[in-house]
């Protein structure tokens, strides 16, 4: 390789470095905030979740959010990123939801999926399957308001019968370097009145007539909070596959440097050789 192209590549991946630099820079921040909303939403999630459970636990109460019913067709909501440059944080996600589809179902009659992210929504398209409802364009901090139309949709849909079944699929933030792939059963709330309540509660009107409110704020409450962990885990993701494409740039600006400086050398010792055999020809 010439001397003027190696000095170009050296040139370009040091630009190159400057972008990704920045980029993790950007996503450490991000994570930073996303972190601390996803730990505070925690208690409430936790908080509603007692209160319902000591609700139906304690009561013959039979809301249809807490039976198994029979099978027919099952819901997948899947929660993913609206751009790439984050490692595996989406291939993960999507190469398991579609292998566990394909493994459970023999007709597109038989599931439905709701998809977080533009990344998602290409993946399934692509493929022809059936998409319920989709949401793109989400906010590195979300606010409730922004999802509660998908949240409550999701919830509807199983209210009215349209899926039977609601499973949940997102990347869990377990730190910096680490992120979980989830799959949690979103509906039926099945194991909600297992739930151990640490204080007792009075209330009224009816068990009914609570339980109708507070168990799809609930199932909602379980969407969004799952989308705050899943969007710490993005950039976390981010940040360190951005962080690994800086080192790689480095050190692919050492190799460069020590070419170029091979090069050189060869390229004075050349012309030394030529001074050296013609002085000696005039000689």
């Amino acid at each position: 390789m010439a001397l003027k192209d190696i000095k170009a590549r050296i040139d370009s991946t040091k630009k190159t470095m400057q972008i990704t630099k920045a980029m993790e820079m950007v996503s450490a921040a991000k994570l930073n905030r996303a972190e601390q909303n996803a730990k505070s939403f925690g208690p409430y999630v936790d908080k509603i979740q007692e209160v319902v459970g000591s609700i139906a636990s304690g009561s013959n109460a039979k809301h249809s959010m807490l039976l198994t019913r029979p099978v027919e067709k099952t819901g997948y909501f899947v929660v993913t990123a609206d751009r790439g440059l984050a490692g595996a944080y989406n291939s993960n996600i999507l190469r398991h939801v579609y292998r566990t589809i394909q493994e459970r179902h023999k007709s597109a009659d038989e599931y439905a999926l709701i998809v977080i992210g533009k990344v998602g929504v290409n993946f399934f398209k692509s493929r022809k399957m059936s998409i319920l409802d989709s949401i793109t364009g989400v906010a590195d901090q979300p606010s409730f308001a922004e999802i509660k139309a998908i949240a409550s949709k999701a919830v509807g849909l199983y209210a009215d019968g349209t899926f039977d079944e609601l499973y949940m699929y997102y990347n869990h933030f377990v730190s910096a370097i680490q992120s979980d792939l989830t799959e949690k059963k979103l509906l039926p709330l099945t194991d909600i009145a297992a739930t151990k309540s640490k204080s007792s509660y009075e209330y009224e009107p009816s068990e009914d007539e609570i339980l109708e409110v507070l168990l799809p704020q609930y199932a909602e409450s379980l969407i969004y909070g799952a989308l705050l962990d899943a969007k710490a885990a993005e950039h976390a993701s981010r940040m360190t596959a951005m962080r690994n494409a800086t080192d790689n740039a480095n050190e692919l600006i050492g190799q460069l440097n020590l070419s170029y400086n091979r090069e050189r050398q060869a390229a004075i010792t050349q012309e030394i050789t030529e001074i050296v055999g013609g002085v000696a020809a005039l000689e």
